[in-house]
Protein backbone atom coordinates (compact mmCIF):
# COMPACT_ATOMS: atom_id res chain seq x y z
CA UNK A 1 0.00 0.00 0.00
CA UNK A 2 1.26 3.63 -0.38
CA UNK A 3 0.09 6.35 0.60
CA UNK A 4 0.03 9.75 -1.74
CA UNK A 5 0.20 12.77 0.43
CA UNK A 6 -1.68 15.25 -1.71
CA UNK A 7 -1.60 19.15 -0.80
CA UNK A 8 -2.83 20.85 -3.30
CA UNK A 9 -5.00 20.30 -6.38
CA UNK A 10 -2.22 20.39 -8.86
CA UNK A 11 -0.89 16.70 -7.60
CA UNK A 12 -3.84 15.40 -7.84
CA UNK A 13 -3.05 14.33 -11.43
CA UNK A 14 0.66 13.68 -10.66
CA UNK A 15 -0.16 11.27 -7.54
CA UNK A 16 -3.03 9.10 -9.62
CA UNK A 17 -0.63 8.89 -12.40
CA UNK A 18 2.22 7.61 -10.46
CA UNK A 19 -0.58 4.61 -8.98
CA UNK A 20 -1.70 4.16 -12.48
CA UNK A 21 2.14 3.03 -13.47
CA UNK A 22 1.69 0.49 -10.00
CA UNK A 23 0.79 -2.68 -10.88
CA UNK A 24 -2.68 -4.21 -9.63
CA UNK A 25 -3.57 -0.54 -8.19
CA UNK A 26 -6.60 1.02 -7.10
CA UNK A 27 -7.34 4.30 -5.15
CA UNK A 28 -9.14 4.37 -1.81
CA UNK A 29 -10.01 7.99 -1.03
CA UNK A 30 -9.92 8.76 2.35
CA UNK A 31 -13.29 10.97 3.73
CA UNK A 32 -11.25 14.57 4.34
CA UNK A 33 -12.25 18.16 3.40
CA UNK A 34 -9.97 18.16 0.96
CA UNK A 35 -11.14 15.07 -1.09
CA UNK A 36 -14.65 16.04 -0.81
CA UNK A 37 -13.58 19.81 -2.26
CA UNK A 38 -11.30 18.34 -5.10
CA UNK A 39 -13.82 15.44 -5.25
CA UNK A 40 -14.10 16.33 -9.15
CA UNK A 41 -10.50 16.76 -9.78
CA UNK A 42 -10.07 13.36 -8.31
CA UNK A 43 -12.71 11.70 -10.09
CA UNK A 44 -11.36 12.91 -13.22
CA UNK A 45 -7.97 12.02 -12.44
CA UNK A 46 -8.77 8.19 -11.83
CA UNK A 47 -10.81 8.20 -15.09
CA UNK A 48 -7.83 9.28 -17.26
CA UNK A 49 -5.41 7.26 -15.55
CA UNK A 50 -8.07 3.82 -15.84
CA UNK A 51 -7.63 3.91 -11.84
CA UNK A 52 -10.43 2.01 -9.73
CA UNK A 53 -11.02 4.20 -6.81
CA UNK A 54 -13.95 3.73 -3.75
CA UNK A 55 -14.51 6.51 -2.02
CA UNK A 56 -16.73 7.04 1.44
CA UNK A 57 -19.41 8.81 0.57
CA UNK A 58 -22.52 7.90 -2.28
CA UNK A 59 -22.79 11.43 -3.54
CA UNK A 60 -18.99 11.06 -4.90
CA UNK A 61 -20.48 7.96 -7.06
CA UNK A 62 -23.15 10.38 -7.57
CA UNK A 63 -20.74 12.65 -9.44
CA UNK A 64 -18.72 10.14 -11.55
CA UNK A 65 -16.91 8.07 -9.11
CA UNK A 66 -16.72 4.07 -9.51
CA UNK A 67 -18.10 3.02 -6.04
CA UNK A 68 -18.39 4.19 -2.28
CA UNK A 69 -19.06 2.61 0.83
CA UNK A 70 -19.17 4.40 3.81
CA UNK A 71 -21.32 5.55 6.95
CA UNK A 72 -25.00 7.03 5.44
CA UNK A 73 -24.55 10.59 6.43
CA UNK A 74 -28.20 11.23 6.39
CA UNK A 75 -28.59 9.09 9.23
CA UNK A 76 -25.88 10.29 10.99
CA UNK A 77 -27.83 14.08 10.72
CA UNK A 78 -30.76 12.31 11.49
CA UNK A 79 -28.90 11.04 14.95
CA UNK A 80 -27.77 13.78 15.84
CA UNK A 81 -31.08 15.91 15.85
CA UNK A 82 -31.72 13.68 19.27
CA UNK A 83 -28.26 15.42 20.55
CA UNK A 84 -29.51 18.82 20.33
CA UNK A 85 -32.72 18.06 21.54
CA UNK A 86 -31.11 17.31 24.92
CA UNK A 87 -28.58 19.53 25.03
CA UNK A 88 -31.14 22.15 24.57
CA UNK A 89 -32.83 20.91 27.35
CA UNK A 90 -29.95 20.99 30.01
CA UNK A 91 -27.58 18.20 29.17
CA UNK A 92 -23.70 18.91 29.01
CA UNK A 93 -22.28 17.57 25.64
CA UNK A 94 -19.57 16.48 27.69
CA UNK A 95 -22.30 13.98 29.39
CA UNK A 96 -23.68 12.36 25.86
CA UNK A 97 -21.43 9.30 24.76
CA UNK A 98 -19.85 9.35 21.62
CA UNK A 99 -21.86 7.40 18.84
CA UNK A 100 -20.33 5.49 16.10
CA UNK A 101 -22.52 5.10 12.84
CA UNK A 102 -24.84 2.24 12.71
CA UNK A 103 -26.16 2.15 8.82
CA UNK A 104 -23.46 1.87 5.89
CA UNK A 105 -24.10 2.22 2.01
CA UNK A 106 -22.74 1.04 -0.84
CA UNK A 107 -23.25 2.77 -4.46
CA UNK A 108 -21.71 1.65 -7.58
CA UNK A 109 -22.07 3.60 -10.96
CA UNK A 110 -21.73 1.07 -13.75
CA UNK A 111 -21.26 3.78 -16.46
CA UNK A 112 -18.07 4.46 -14.32
CA UNK A 113 -17.30 0.34 -14.53
CA UNK A 114 -17.73 0.51 -18.26
CA UNK A 115 -15.69 3.40 -18.91
CA UNK A 116 -12.51 1.43 -16.70
CA UNK A 117 -13.16 -1.77 -18.29
CA UNK A 118 -14.56 -3.45 -15.26
CA UNK A 119 -17.50 -6.35 -14.47
CA UNK A 120 -19.07 -5.69 -11.61
CA UNK A 121 -20.21 -9.31 -10.40
CA UNK A 122 -23.58 -9.38 -10.15
CA UNK A 123 -23.60 -10.60 -5.94
CA UNK A 124 -21.82 -7.04 -5.47
CA UNK A 125 -24.55 -5.16 -7.55
CA UNK A 126 -27.14 -7.21 -5.26
CA UNK A 127 -25.61 -6.24 -2.07
CA UNK A 128 -25.11 -1.74 -3.05
CA UNK A 129 -27.97 0.23 -2.16
CA UNK A 130 -27.44 2.38 -5.09
CA UNK A 131 -26.82 1.31 -8.72
CA UNK A 132 -26.23 4.01 -11.03
CA UNK A 133 -26.68 3.25 -14.86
Amino acid sequence: MTAALVRNPAEIDEAVGVLARQRSSALLVAPDPFTVVHRGAIIRAAEQHRVPAVYSYRQHVQDGALMSYGADTIDIFRRSASYVDRILKGVKPADLPAQAPVKFEMAINLKTAKALGLDVPPTLLALADEVIE
